[in-house]
């Protein structure tokens, strides 16, 4: 065999490798999006087996959403450290383990505090996945591999509470709701085995060190935040909450403040401040936290309306959302593909004034038909929204990355997941106001026949707050770059080793190591 033909192998085996370890990160993504909602769907089966308050409900879908918006900064920030597969790999590890405990939950808090652990592990192996991707894949192959990874969320956020409904209502070996938790097992043990081999190992081409101090701050604001939002509704709003949340203010100006002092001393800061210097990162961070709000919003308050309002059975309200999950993931291929090269910016602001008017279609529909909407009723509103998400979500995540130097890809990524979570666990704190703050549960205890209407009034207050949130995203891509840079052209700069902004030497370096270890 000449020298060239074994090249030429030796390339398509490194190919092939990428590709494996492409579907095994994104295969972990999915379980993640997956398991996010996935218990939505089913909260009344939960509710009734093991006699969990709205509280303790609230709490096993925030609580989740909390753990892993307080980790993510620290996780993307220890992949680039110690490695992204072996961070990747214990994360995994960990969110198996922990969908056991959920999975086995003898009573409302073991649940609860299982799926603190498994946020806390999803923190750990999600980062990782797009650190994995932008060091793996060159600059004129991302868009492609992003627009996939748009699909797979769009997909794992819908698909969720249908994969959920069929588990739920199959009641396996009498397990009810318990399979939702216990099917990431097989799923967790794959990753582990298939990611040991295919995955290669890459870190910060330039030695860090954990920011401990760094760490401490983000985790206390976001808790600070998070938390009085989650139980306000539940113990009346009192006094120290809004302390604690205006409070967490001040903690995130000290870790801004902590930030800058800890770059100028080491060099190691747990938040590169620079980023921020990026427009397109900062303009794409603020869209994913407003987004997320309304993700938090509207998923749970959907599956309340449906099962709780209408009295579907969980298939029924799963499957349901099957053309909502269809419509999401063909949007999400067509705008990286083909719409956002040509027209840029003006896709992500279609599909936010498109995704605001299948609810305002979904908000009329609600009050026109009632308790008596038949399921083939939703399916427009559902489409036009699923449409609009599809449009934001995939090429969202290639504008916050495209400009990110490969060096900070772990810290960018931590971010980027971060401050979709913190929307979604404050889109989650705020159904108590939007949703149930609306909801007489006096009166509901003494007519129980008008929940239906109740439930439906609720619905439709929650879905006009997401059209607000939804204008003000509109507002705020603005900040985004108009046009994307054309991919042929980095993949150029990363033939001269001077890709993503990044030092010539370390991303060059790092890019071999990456794409032949």
């Amino acid at each position: 065999m000449s020298s060239h033909d074994a090249a030429v192998q030796g390339a398509a085996a490194t190919d092939r490798r990428r590709w494996i370890a492409l579907a095994i990160v994104m295969t972990a993504a999915f379980m993640d999006l997956v398991d996010a909602t996935i218990v939505n769907i089913a909260i009344p089966s939960i509710e009734r087996n093991l006699g969990a308050s709205f509280g303790a409900i609230q709490w096993i879908t925030a609580g989740y959403a909390l753990a892993f918006a307080a980790g993510l900064i620290t996780g993307g920030r220890l992949g680039d450290i110690y490695g992204r597969k072996r961070l990747f790999l214990l994360g995994t590890a960990g969110f198996t383990l922990a969908s056991a405990l959920c999975g086995f939950a003898a009573n409302p808090e073991m649940l609860v505090a299982s799926r603190l652990l498994q946020g806390a592990a999803a923190a750990m192996m999600v980062p990782q996945v797009l650190s994995i991707i932008h060091v793996t894949f060159p600059a004129h192959e991302r868009g492609k591999v992003f627009g996939m990874f748009g699909a797979i969320i769009g997909l794992g956020a819908v698909s969720g509470p249908l994969l959920g409904a069929l588990l739920t209502q199959w009641n396996i070996a009498g397990l009810e709701w318990r399979p939702i938790f216990l099917i990431n097992l097989p799923v967790g043990i794959a990753g582990l085995i298939l990611g040991r081999k295919f995955i290669t190992e890459s870190k910060a081409p330039k030695a860090l060190r954990l920011d401990i101090v760094g760490v401490l701050l983000v985790t206390l604001a976001l808790l600070m935040l998070i938390y009085p939002l989650t139980r306000g509704r539940e113990l009346d709003w009192p006094l120290w909450g809004h302390l604690c949340m205006a409070g967490s203010l001040v903690v995130f100006a000290a870790l801004i403040a902590y930030e800058k002092y800890k770059t100028k001393k080491d060099g190691s800061p747990l938040l590169e401040l620079t980023l921020f210097k990026v427009k397109s990162f900062a303009g794409g961070i603020a869209v994913q936290l407003t987004f997320g709000v309304v993700m938090g919003i509207f998923f749970l308050v959907w599956t309340l309306y449906m099962q709780v309002g209408l009295g579907w059975s969980p298939l029924k309200a799963g499957l349901t959302g099957v053309p909502f999950s269809i419509a999401v993931s063909t949007a999400a291929g067509l705008s990286v593909q083909k719409l956002v090269p040509r027209f840029g910016r003006k896709v992500l602001q279609t599909g936010a004034v498109t995704m605001a008017a299948g609810m305002l279609l979904y908000l009329w529909e609600a009050g026109r038909y009632g308790t008596g909407i038949e399921a083939w009723q939703m399916i427009p509103p559902l489409v036009v929204m699923g449409v609009g998400m599809g449009l934001i979500v995939a090429p969202l995540t290639d504008a916050v990355l495209s400009d990110v130097p490969r060096e900070h890809a772990g810290s960018a990524s931590g971010l980027i997941n971060t401050t979709g979570q913190m929307g979604n666990a404050l889109g989650l704190g705020l159904v108590s106001v939007v949703f149930f703050g609306v909801i007489d549960e006096e009166r509901l205890a003494k007519a129980p026949a008008e929940i239906g209407a109740a439930f439906t009034d609720a619905f439709q207050n929650a879905l006009g707050w997401a059209v607000a949130v939804l204008a003000v995203i509109f507002l705020v891509m603005f900040a985004l770059p108009a046009k994307p840079k054309q991919h042929i052209e980095g993949a150029d700069a990363d033939e001269d080793g001077d890709a993503d902004g990044g030092p010539d030497a370390s991303v060059t370096v790092e890019k071999e190591s990456v794409l032949t270890h």
